[in-house]
């Protein structure tokens, strides 16, 4: 396990220069998935013909049950200190318990090779801590068995490259581990580099660019005045900013970073965090009560959707018909057109009890035929057609509350 004692402010000093130009990309190279001539096979992996997919659920005790989605067999993985959140990159499960994350191998997963797909499945496993102090922000690409996976804990200020080579062989290996002050920071891979912000006045002011041994990489840093919420999308690797979005791309091997701004005049708070369909590059993200922005990295362009009621969730499928979904306070269900913003469809309200006590953290995650949402206190997952008028397709009785709800597989 590498940790460096060596503060991240001290390092960027020898390499802080401003972004001066924006970069370009030529369209959807896999930017941010580092590639493999083994197409994502891991040693004791079974190839499939169609994706494993599965939920994984985690109870307020802490346990952890994998529902698998073809056959609908649940399996108990195992169990973990009480989580405060949970993330994937459709593999891993990254729980956060406050004093560091879990993290668990759900044996799933989709490699994603641009013009097809490989579907694997092995023996999950429970694969250990991951120690920090306080809430931890996870960003990973859209691979699961190369490259790496970023963690930073807000409460010790660490800044973490985890090697997701290594966690395919069930090892949890730091390639470096960086002291910052505590705020809330990020670490994004992309390629065989890493995205980290830097502080200033106590929040995350700009990001420069660091190898897979921490070292920065000079002339690569742009201002991002309060950089919250990351994802990875077909294009690249996104931070949030203030006055926008901060996107990196791999060019000829070199990471560039490009600002996409908020349009002029907008009134629409920032986004502070996305979601959307792994391998699309159109994400979406709350902005207070004007609605949804869509954020198009491939254009690089914002949209903002307005919506007639107050939301606490967006996703963007980012199909054909460009459906985006969103989890409404009163519990209901809506679907979006992406294009005109019309309101195609809704559901009655699925986990109106959930929101209203707090009872665990209710999750809308979009898949290309099917979303998903866990309904702690009904005690349910969901699974609904989007695109057939919000269909309930199927209902999911849990034995305890689902508090947690990722999607593996894909």
């Amino acid at each position: 396990m590498l940790h460096r004692p060596a503060t991240l402010t001290t390092m960027l000093a020898i390499a802080a220069v401003t972004l001066a130009g924006c970069g370009s990309a030529d369209a959807d190279a896999t930017a941010a998935t580092p590639t493999s001539t083994g197409h994502g096979a891991v040693a004791g992996a079974s190839e499939l013909s169609e994706p494993p997919l599965a939920v994984v659920t985690i109870d307020p005790d802490g346990l952890v049950r994998q529902l698998d989605l073809l056959d609908e067999s649940v399996a108990e993985l195992g169990d973990m200190p009480t989580a405060s959140r949970a993330s994937t990159d459709g593999r891993y499960v990254f729980a956060d318990a406050g004093e560091g994350i879990s993290v668990i191998d759900s044996g799933r997963w989709t490699w994603d090779h641009v013009d097809h797909f490989h579907y694997y499945r092995a023996e999950p496993a429970m694969l250990g801590e991951v120690p920090g102090r306080g809430p931890a922000t996870v960003a990973t690409t859209s691979s699961s068995t190369t490259g790496s996976t970023g963690v930073f804990f807000a409460g010790s200020g660490e800044a973490v490259l985890l090697d997701t080579a290594a966690l395919s062989k069930g090892e949890i290996v730091e390639r470096f581990r960086i002291e910052t002050e505590p705020y809330e920071g990020i670490v994004v891979p992309i390629g065989s580099y890493a995205l980290v912000t830097q502080p200033h006045g106590g929040v995350a002011a700009s990001v420069s660019v660091l190898d897979e041994e921490g070292m920065p990489q000079p002339g690569v840093t742009a201002d991002c005045a309060d950089a919250r919420g990351t994802v990875t999308t077909r294009v690249g690797a996104v931070i949030g900013c203030a006055d926008g979005a901060l996107l990196a791309t791999l060019v000829d091997g070199e990471v560039e970073l490009e600002r996409i701004p908020y349009p002029a005049g907008t009134t629409a708070p920032p986004v502070t965090g996305f979601a959307g369909r792994d391998g699309r590059p159109t994400v979406a993200g709350l902005a207070g009560d004007h609605g949804i922005w869509l954020l198009d990295t491939r254009e690089r362009t914002w949209t903002l959707l307005p919506v007639d009621r107050p939301i606490v969730q967006a996703t963007a499928v980012d199909d054909e018909a460009q459906h985006v979904l969103a989890l409404a306070a009163d519990g209901r269900v809506l679907v979006i057109d992406g294009a005109t913003g019309e309101l195609l469809s809704e559901t009655e309200p699925l986990v109106a009890e959930s929101l209203a006590t707090g009872a665990g953290s209710p999750t809308l995650v979009a898949d290309q035929p099917r979303a998903y949402l866990n309904g702690p206190a009904e005690n349910v997952v969901y699974e609904i057609d989007f695109a057939d008028a919000a269909r309930i397709s199927r209902t999911f009785a849990t034995s305890t509350q689902p508090t947690h709800l990722v999607e593996t597989g894909r």
